[in-house]
């Protein structure tokens, strides 16, 4: 079955989901990539209010995820992803708008409360409306999603060849569109009244041992997923001495999801359990690093040397194609899992939760790998920043195969039969 036809057979409200999700990306990456650039050279702020304005923007965002969630369940998700994506209107406008500090810590707080809220509500209306097809409208949903991380990051350059706020004014003019678009379209489901606090909603999931050792355990797909654009990239620019090393090791990663994601996901799910696949593609990204951890023993680059410099590219590029793979491989299953783990009515929560764990897993990851490249890099232990990603990877695909030994995931959903 080709994509499209894939995409036909899902309702209409979980193609504009897909379809939203193309436009939050794609005005996401517009904007946040060039953000700090913007903020440092345009208007001269010192590196320290550079890093509060999106150190803000980050806290707004993972720490309030659950609120977003608990949101979702009590409100019901529609409401919750129209609010988000016109928050994001407003707050992008204001990066495009303001150059006072006080205006630029709005935006930020703005746009991060409004990924708060998206996030969680987009991945529980998605899951509640696929039904038994959660693996499949997740990797659709993934595939969307990497096609506007690759088209915004184009089209922000493209504006900026005009000035930031051409850029920032087109995403925040994209976002408005997503708004009245789901506002008109998007499908109302019903809520059931809450008869437990928010308190105690978060209390059931936050109890939920099961849970919780899965969304810790799940810690390395987000933190190794990040690799993609801080150690991967970095890792192809030292060994080659080329400063657009990036960007071959993006679209290389992004060329896999676009091409591979539903195949895989479809091809898995008729073999296997669903938590075996989960372990064996946080093994393939724990894998991943082994490849560009050998370039670090080799002789420094000559930067004349073209032949040289592709030798030394190829093991990073490989490295960027299995850790691309084997989020593939994993993504799909533990986003249709993470819904199982609770009753019906407290999806939202549940996805919020489990995406504050991953936001602060994110962090504490980013900061231990810049830890190590920069102790590497002054020690001579150029090594040291691969190994650790390769121990986390390895130690989070060895928990979840335990989970699974013991029982204490949730069981899935039986396989669908093949469609021609």
């Amino acid at each position: 079955m080709t994509t499209w036809r894939e995409i036909r057979s899902f309702s209409p409200a979980v193609r504009l989901l897909l379809v939203n999700q193309l436009g939050v990306n794609t005005g996401f990456y517009l904007l946040i990539p060039y953000l700090a650039v913007h903020l440092s050279r345009d208007l001269g702020m010192s590196a320290a209010a550079v890093g509060t304005v999106l150190g803000v923007r980050n806290l707004s965002q993972q720490g309030l995820f659950i609120l977003g969630g608990s949101a979702v369940d009590r409100l019901g998700a529609r409401g919750v992803i129209i609010t988000g994506c016109a928050l994001r209107t407003v707050g992008f406008g204001l990066f495009a708008l303001g150059d006072g500090t006080a205006v630029l810590l709005a935006a930020s707080v703005l746009s991060g409360l409004a990924g708060a809220l998206f996030n969680p509500a987009a991945r529980a209306y998605l899951a509640q409306e696929a039904g038994e097809r959660k693996a499949e409208a997740f990797a659709l949903f993934n595939v969307f999603a990497t096609t506007g991380a690759l088209v915004g990051p184009l089209l922000g350059s493209a504006l900026l060849l005009v000035d930031f706020r051409a850029a920032a004014l087109t995403a925040a003019g994209l976002f408005a569109l997503l708004t009245v678009a789901q506002a008109l379209t998007l499908p109302a489901g019903q809520v059931a009244p809450a008869k437990e606090s928010v308190l105690a909603d978060w209390r059931e999931a936050v109890g939920n041992r099961a849970f919780m050792a899965f969304a810790l355990a799940m810690v390395a797909m987000i933190a190794l997923e990040s690799q993609l654009y801080l150690l991967l990239p970095e890792g192809a620019r030292r060994a080659t001495g080329w400063d657009g090393a990036a960007g071959p090791v993006l679209v290389v990663a992004t060329l896999a999801g676009l091409g591979l994601q539903l195949r895989i996901t479809r091809a898995l799910q008729r073999r296997g359990s669903r938590a075996g696949w989960i372990s064996c593609g946080l093994a393939l990204m724990a894998a991943a690093f082994v490849p560009p951890l050998l370039v670090t023993s080799w002789p420094g680059a000559d930067p004349g040397d073209m032949p040289g410099t592709v030798l030394r590219m190829v093991p990073v590029l490989v490295g960027a194609l299995l850790l691309q793979t084997g989020l593939m491989v994993a993504q799909p299953f533990v986003m249709e899992l993470v819904p199982a783990f609770g009753r019906s009515r407290l999806t939202g929560t549940y996805f919020g939760v489990f995406y504050v764990v991953s936001g602060i897993a994110a962090a504490l990851g980013n900061a231990a790998v810049g830890w190590a490249m920069d102790t590497g890099a002054r020690t001579g232990a150029g090594w040291l920043p691969w190994a650790g990603c390769l121990g986390l990877g390895l130690a989070s695909a060895a928990a979840v195969a335990r989970l699974h030994r013991t029982g204490a995931l949730p069981v899935a959903p039986v396989p669908l039969p093949a469609r021609a």
